[in-house]
Order: C-alpha cells, then sequence, then structure tokens
C-alpha cells in the first residue's frame, strides 16, 4: 500500500484542531483561533497523509515593528502531530509557505515567534533570532525569528 503525501490551502477553520492538539493541549479550542486567520491575504496550509490531516501552518500579512521590510508576512500556528514528528513534514510545510509567498509578493519578508524547542529547525533553513526571549503564558518560552526570502 502506497501513502499519498499531499500539502494543499485550508480553511482558516481546518487548522484549529491541530494547533489544539500540538500547540495547545488541553486548553479551549478558542485559543487556537488566531487574530488574522481570516483576513486579507492569509492563508493556511495542510499536510495531508491518505487524506488525513497530520500538520499545518499558516501565513498572514502582518507587519512586526522590529522590521522596517514592506512586505512582511507572519508564520503562525505551524504544528505536526506528535506521531509524524521528525519525518520532514514540518520542513514540507515550510518550504512550501516560503515558495508560495515568492510568488504571492515581489520581496517577502516571513517572521515569527519561535518555540524555543523549535530554535535550531529554523536556523537550518537560514532564519535569525532578534531580541531577547519572552514567555507566552501558559505556552512557553519563545524568540522572533526572521528571513528575507
Amino acid at each position: 500500500m502506497t501513502t499519498t503525501i499531499l500539502i494543499r490551502e485550508i480553511p482558516a477553520s481546518a487548522v484549529y484542531s491541530v494547533r489544539l492538539t500540538v500547540l495547545r493541549p488541553g486548553r479551549p479550542l478558542a485559543e487556537c483561533v488566531f487574530e488574522g486567520d481570516t483576513i486579507g491575504k492569509t492563508f493556511h496550509l495542510g499536510l495531508f497523509m491518505d487524506e488525513n490531516l497530520i500538520g499545518v501552518a499558516s501565513f498572514m500579512q502582518n507587519s512586526n515593528p522590529l522590521f522596517k521590510e514592506a512586505e512582511q508576512y507572519q508564520l503562525r500556528g505551524m504544528a505536526v502531530l506528535s506521531e509524524f514528528k521528525g519525518q520532514g513534514f514540518g520542513t514540507s510545510l515550510l518550504i512550501e509557505g516560503q515558495e508560495k509567498l515568492k510568488n504571492l509578493v515581489k520581496h517577502p519578508f516571513l517572521w515569527f515567534n519561535a518555540r524555543d524547542s523549535a530554535i535550531e529547525f529554523y536556523k537550518k533553513f537560514g532564519y535569525q533570532t532578534i531580541g531577547e526571549e519572552f514567555d507566552v503564558p501558559g505556552v512557553c518560552i519563545h524568540i522572533v525569528m526572521f528571513k528575507q526570502l
């Protein structure tokens, strides 16, 4: 039996279950609805294994005052179900999102608040940190990361 892996755009409502399971376990579903999920040029990617959603990533047009770039996007809520971690699915979601941004805007600049446990993952793709680490109450320590695509 062959396993089919597919990444495609999905509606905001489809990302919430994976966000809840991975990023906010035991918390109310409302905490998985992020400002910007349904506005502007936001897009959400879903990674499917045999039609089962196992990973998500959201890319939204959002400016951070730390940066001067005109075409800023923020990566939010990237998550892969724990039983599928370490298999390259996060890499696939990140690369697909970066490519989509490159086709969407002329000079895309991507930034995000990375969990401290994910910093090394993002550094492998050329992302840099800026500023000091900060605590997202009830979640974990984060730091801002960025890259001109």
